[in-house]
């Protein structure tokens, strides 16, 4: 019986990706370099805002100091508009508030950084209780590392067979294989159904609800 269930953020309980695309371009078009259309972001996001800002740096120019200078107008025009176009995916209110109702313990994972997780999950999902909302620390590796994992079932105090981990991408499946715990992807992220099944997940489900039937 599952006891804990972790989320990742982005393309998991929220649809991020307008919000992050338009940040990025502003920090790009601050800097003089192209921009991106919203959909090519999809394939940026993941692994943290440092290598989403890599992505999206002309081959030639994709370094640490450039990463660097991008991140410094990307984070305070992210911190101030990261809940203008960003909206929880169908049912996802719905199933975080039937979790809580029948006792689970509901967490997050994220590679976004801290206060920007702490503050999307505050604003869109006031009356859930989580028992731990972690993003990107410093000092902390990002997933695919399972640190996070083991962090929050330090703080939930369960085993690692009693947790389901939810998400996205490869890095959210690779993050529950690494953590040693079972997985399910969901098919309305910002990735393709075939990335998360090729890490032989319990299930890659196509509706919120379906998670219930995965909790034993």
């Amino acid at each position: 019986m599952k006891k804990l269930i972790i989320f990742d953020l982005d393309g998991t309980l929220l649809n991020t990706i307008a919000d992050l695309a338009m940040a990025t371009n502003h920090a790009l078009q601050q800097l003089g370099y192209p921009t991106h259309d919203t959909d090519t972001y999809r394939f940026f996001v993941g692994n943290g805002i440092n290598k989403l800002l890599e992505r999206s740096l002309p081959e030639a120019e994709k370094n640490e100091a450039n990463v660097m200078r991008l991140r410094s107008h990307f984070l305070p025009f992210y911190d101030k508009h990261n809940a203008d176009l960003s909206t929880p995916y169908p049912g996802i209110p719905e199933l975080l508030q039937t979790l809580q109702l029948k006792g689970m313990k509901i967490a997050v994972a994220s590679n976004k950084y801290q206060s920007a997780t702490v503050k999307l999950i505050l604003h869109y999902f006031p009356n859930i209780q989580f028992v731990e909302v972690l993003g990107q620390r410093e000092g902390i590796a990002v997933k695919p590392d399972p640190s996070i994992v083991f962090d929050i079932l330090r703080k939930a105090e369960v085993d690692k067979e009693e947790v389901l981990y939810v998400g996205d991408s490869n890095v959210d499946m690779q993050t529950a294989l690494n953590a040693g715990v079972d997985a399910v992807g969901v098919s309305w992220g910002f990735r393709p159904r075939t990335e998360l099944e090729a890490f032989h997940p319990l299930a890659v489900i196509d509706k919120a609800d379906e998670l219930l039937n995965y909790l034993s």
